[in-house]
């Protein structure tokens, strides 16, 4: 198990491999954002953005997509959930075609004051595009579990 005592402050890590493509760009638009430029290839052109582009939101599905499969396999995290996250920016169009990977660094890990159980993790997360662009950047948090006491490392 992998608790909050165990993530260093600085730690980078890189991982995630999703191919972006046309028909999952337009079906999770048409569910949940629906408009020209996520859901119409002809209307899109027309747009600021020149073609088709995945909405922010399904960036974010996917970051979270990378995220829980890169923790799989792998030790269980003492994670308990997030309480949101903080300086979200979609930077550059996602579009059709394109590869997303993750690049992520831990900030803080800070024990709670009046929940010894637990504490708080801020991650500094970055989603690049196949060419290594900075397509979203977000700060995110993350309760973990304390090591239990008298449980070694």
């Amino acid at each position: 198990m992998i608790y909050l005592e165990d993530l260093v402050v600085g730690q980078e890590r890189a991982f995630g491999h999703y191919e972006v493509t046309e028909e999952e760009v337009m079906a999770f638009a048409g569910r949940y954002d629906n408009q020209p430029f996520h859901t119409d290839k002809e209307a899109a052109k027309d747009s600021i953005y020149g073609g088709l582009i995945a909405s922010g939101w399904h960036t974010c599905a996917m970051f979270m997509r990378m995220v829980c499969d890169a923790q799989a396999g792998q030790n269980n995290l003492a994670m308990m959930g997030s309480p949101g996250f903080d300086d979200l920016k979609w930077l550059l169009p996602v579009r059709p075609g394109d590869v997303l990977s993750v690049r992520s660094k831990i900030l803080s890990a800070t024990p709670s004051d009046n929940k010894p159980d637990r504490g708080t993790v801020r991650m500094q997360n970055w989603v690049l595009n196949q060419n290594g662009d900075v397509v979203l950047e977000m700060t995110n948090m993350g309760r973990y579990l304390r090591r239990p006491a008298g449980q070694g490392v």
